[in-house]
């Protein structure tokens, strides 16, 4: 029921037409059953349902003024009552109630899908979305020039972030529907604690899963690098940062002290974090191939930027791999304030590009001095043997000088006294031996004249007994040399004469024989495919077939050679 002292403007609405006018912001009377304009509400969209004469006494506003200009009169009028409301009325009727419910900003949660900068003014694109990354819902956004001019430096001050798309905000907005332009939010505050609170909530998230899964720490686990001879770079391509870091590597590589391989990845906006970790993959997945040492660390280098573009780095399965690379990861990504889930499960982690190279150079320079200093006291150590071993040289060379003169000299006086000793006996053997020999020789001088004498007796006796006994075996020798011949004689003509008969029984015998009576009597006739007669094994070969001829007919046949010997 309607207060009565609040004094209401009645409309004269159809059935049809009540939803137009409901929506438009009329309100029902159940008293008087009708639909009315409530006193705070612009009458000019509600003009096609008020009685005649109420548009013109009634007060409205300015911008009530410049729409009834719009409207439709008289006979239009009237037909519009009856078929609907123009298009521009119905939005300006959106519009008031828009504004009516939303006389200020309310605080709301979005993330920038889109950004636009035009003089001065700031057009963005925001959305929201669930767990799973779908869109729940989606418009536009302005931050005016001078609202931008306010809140955008603070906001950046405080966060160190910028807007841009994929930075989540909490902002206050006006929702704002226009007939011309549609629907808007007019943001005129932004939340900072918010901002840095997401970015932490993220950081902390991924930090904790990593925790649970016991590898956040893995990476830092592993041994530092002993030196640097090869090492795996990934930054953007031609970033500041890159540049200050090769400007440095380049001096180290062309010089012959450390390799550097280079490959490169987006790192910021959406997938940054899946494309890197993708280069990084296919790089360690070929290096053998172009490398004959692994490498010694792998480098995550960028230039510095807003917190939001460091943002798309903490991205749980990038930290993940390299929690789990077995290779010592080193970080120079942004200033020394900026910080990332990299930075934290790297195993060191440098401010700057620059930095990274600098503790490369720093280590190698170590190792470098520590070698010098090394060879420098093996120079020393071996220059101090050598001049040990000199001096016990020339002390072995006196000591063996003096003890071989003095074996020498003993060599002498013992040399003497034995080739003095050596020449007594000598004299002594040779006068003995002289002695000997004259003796054996007198000896042998008597048997050889006793000798002669005994042959000169007996050899006219030898001699008569060999004339003899050539004399008996000559004459014995021609009797036996008779009789054998005539034996042999005889014996040769009978033989002769047994060789003619069996001769002539064999030809009769022959000839008396052929082929077929041959193969009767069970023996047959092997030949080849050409026709040739075998007579051995070796003629055949196996698995080359042969033809047998029987008295009775012929067969082929193949033959399998078997070495003698063989089962």
């Amino acid at each position: 029921m309607q207060n009565p002292a609040v004094p209401q403007t009645y409309l004269t609405t159809t059935y049809k037409d009540k939803d137009a006018a409901k929506a438009l912001g009329a309100r029902w009377d159940g008293e008087k059953r009708q639909w009315y304009v409530p006193e705070d509400r612009d009458l000019t969209p509600f003009a096609a349902w008020l009685p005649a004469g109420t548009a013109t006494a009634q007060e409205v506003s300015p911008a009530s003024t410049q729409l009834a200009k719009n409207q439709p009169s008289g006979r239009e009028v009237a037909a519009v009552a009856v078929k609907g409301v123009s298009l521009s009325t119905l939005l300006a009727g959106v519009s008031q109630a828009v504004a009516q419910a939303y006389r200020s900003g309310v605080w709301t949660l979005v993330e920038v899908v889109e950004l636009r900068a035009t003089g001065g003014h700031v057009f963005l694109g925001i959305s929201e979305r669930d767990a799973s990354g779908s869109v729940l819902a989606k418009t536009s956004a302005v931050i005016w020039q001078t609202t931008a001019n306010q809140i955008l430096p603070v906001f950046e001050q405080a966060t160190g972030a910028q807007l841009a798309p994929g930075i989540k905000l909490l902002v206050r907005a006006r929702p704002v529907f226009k007939p011309v332009h549609g629907f808007t939010l007019e943001i005129d505050a932004i939340d900072s604690e918010y901002t840095l609170g997401d970015l932490e909530a993220r950081k902390r998230e991924i930090r904790e899963r990593l925790q649970v899964e016991g590898v956040f720490g893995a990476n830092r686990q592993l041994p530092a690098p002993w030196d640097y001879n090869e090492v795996l770079v990934v930054a953007p391509q031609g970033a500041a940062g890159l540049g200050d870091f090769q400007g440095e590597a380049d001096r180290l590589q062309a010089a012959g002290i450390c390799g550097f391989t280079y490959v490169f990845s987006r790192f910021q906006g959406e997938g940054a974090a899946t494309e890197i970790g993708n280069a990084l993959q296919t790089a360690l997945a070929s290096w053998s191939d172009t490398h004959e040492n692994p490498a010694d660390a792998i480098v995550i280098i960028r230039g510095g930027g807003a917190v939001n573009d460091l943002a798309w780095l903490n991205d749980y399965d990038l930290a993940r791999f390299i929690c789990d690379c077995p290779i010592p990861v080193l970080t120079g990504i942004g200033h020394e304030r900026d910080n990332t889930v990299l930075d934290e499960v790297a195993h060191t982690r440098f401010d700057t590009p620059s930095k990274v190279i600098a503790g490369i150079e720093q280590l190698i320079f170590k190792r470098t001095s520590q070698a010098k200093a090394n060879f420098q006291e093996i120079l020393n150590r071996s220059g101090a043997v050598v001049q040990s071993v000199a001096s016990r040289t020339v002390a072995l060379e006196s000591e063996v000088r003096t003890l071989a003169d003095r074996h020498l000299a003993q060599g002498r006086h013992a040399t003497s006294d034995a080739i003095h000793a050596i020449r007594l006996d000598a004299m002594q053997g040779i006068r003995l031996a002289a002695q000997d020999s004259s003796d054996a020789m007198q000896a042998v001088k008597s048997g050889v004249v006793a000798t002669l004498a005994d042959a000169k007796r007996e050899a006219p006796l030898f001699w008569s007994q060999i004339i003899q006994g050539a004399g008996h075996a000559a004459t014995s020798s021609r009797v036996a040399a008779d009789v054998a011949v005539r034996s042999v004689t005889n014996s040769a003509h009978r033989h002769l004469q047994e060789g003619a008969l069996r001769s002539e029984a064999l030809m009769r015998e022959i000839t008396g024989q052929g082929p077929d009576k041959t193969l009767r009597r069970g023996f047959a006739m092997v030949r080849s495919n050409s026709g040739i007669t075998i007579t051995g094994t070796h003629q055949t070969r196996d698995g080359e077939p042969v033809e047998i001829e029987f008295h009775d007919g012929k067969v082929t046949a193949i033959p399998s050679i078997q070495s003698k010997g063989s089962p």
